[in-house]
């Protein structure tokens, strides 16, 4: 019988083969709403590599994918893929694996200490942030970009109504507004759509008994670090300044607001436990957050609830040789 050592390449390899696939998938789905799904859906093999078989499944599944993307697409298509998607879920399945005996915290001799949920989530608004400020770098996106798009747009509207006029001061508006809002937008979809995939994949290994972590109750656990809430103020007052640090700030408000967003839907689920009135509540509250304002109260109530919670299990020998201990 082939252990759990011997079988990490062939996990790795398999787990790059299928995120690329569902890349390649994304890209030929370039003109709907499913390729946004299928681009986050291929973190998912990478994330049940990491929290099944370790570290260097994870790793070999990024690399497999960033060569094979590489070789049917282009260079540049893996560097895409590696740095928006692969690499967040590799270090997310890393330090869903960090773990330490509970005495070195303070804590009882007989309990494993596990990397707190908060961490990670303060972690996966901070590498999205880093990676679109990569990428806005290798695109060249600024003013520039969206001048050239809008009036793109532009030509495309004439040419279907040539009669049509557009409000040029409008328009100019409309960019202004639209080099922060894209940035801000993108960056809290995609930590939320992650977070949603690393969800997933715990759940299905959890399920398959090959988790190294064990499974949490989410609606307890998912909160922010205190720190979170400086660099997002942080991510505010760079918005006020023009050029560069306003992208920069307008993606920091977007990714870790996103952060705030996912700790106050959870503050809900954990309030709501046990009441008549959850599930018709949690509906509305899921619908309403589509809108601008009610979607600012969750994220108020994230912001008013952040801690640090450690999950303790029983000691036991490291279940996965990658397996290293908090920092």
């Amino acid at each position: 019988m082939k252990t759990k050592t011997q079988t990490v390449l062939p996990t790795g390899i398999l787990a790059g083969i299928a995120a690329t696939v569902l890349t390649l998938g994304a890209y030929a789905q370039m003109q709907s709403f499913l390729a946004v799904i299928l681009y986050a859906a291929s973190a998912l093999p990478v994330l049940i590599a990491g929290l099944g078989w370790g570290n260097r499944a994870a790793a070999i599944a990024v690399v497999a994918a960033a060569i094979l993307g590489a070789v049917l697409a282009s260079p540049y298509f893996a560097a895409v893929m590696a740095i928006s998607t692969l690499a967040p879920a590799g270090w997310l399945s890393h330090l869903a694996n960090l773990a330490r005996p509970a005495s070195e915290l303070g804590g009882p001799d007989d309990l494993m200490a596990w990397y707190p949920i908060s961490d990670i989530l303060l972690h996966l608004c901070a590498v999205i942030t880093a990676s679109l400020v990569i990428l806005g770098v290798m695109i060249g996106y600024g003013p520039e970009l969206i001048d050239e798009t809008f009036s793109r747009i532009a030509e495309a509207m004439r040419a279907q109504q040539p009669d049509a006029t557009i409000d040029a001061a409008a328009m100019t508006q409309l960019k202004t507004a639209f080099v922060t809002l894209v940035p801000m937008t993108q960056g809290a979809m995609w930590v939320m759509l992650l977070f949603a995939v690393f969800y997933l994949a715990v759940r299905m290994v959890s399920r398959s008994g090959r988790a190294v972590r064990p499974r949490e109750d989410m609606p307890s656990a998912l909160r922010m670090n205190r720190h979170a809430i400086f660099v997002f103020l942080g991510g505010i007052v760079l918005m006020f300044i023009d050029g560069v640090p306003a992208m920069i700030g307008a993606t920091i408000c977007g990714t870790f607001g996103a952060g705030f967003l996912l700790a106050g839907f959870a503050s809900l689920h954990f309030r709501s436990q046990g009441k008549d009135w959850r599930l018709p509540v949690l509906v509305l509250c899921y619908l309403a957050a589509t809108l601008v304002l009610p979607a600012m109260i969750i994220l108020v109530l994230g912001l008013a609830d952040t801690r640090r919670t450690i999950a303790l299990t029983p000691l036991k020998s490291s279940p996965n040789p990658d397996e290293t201990k908090i920092d």
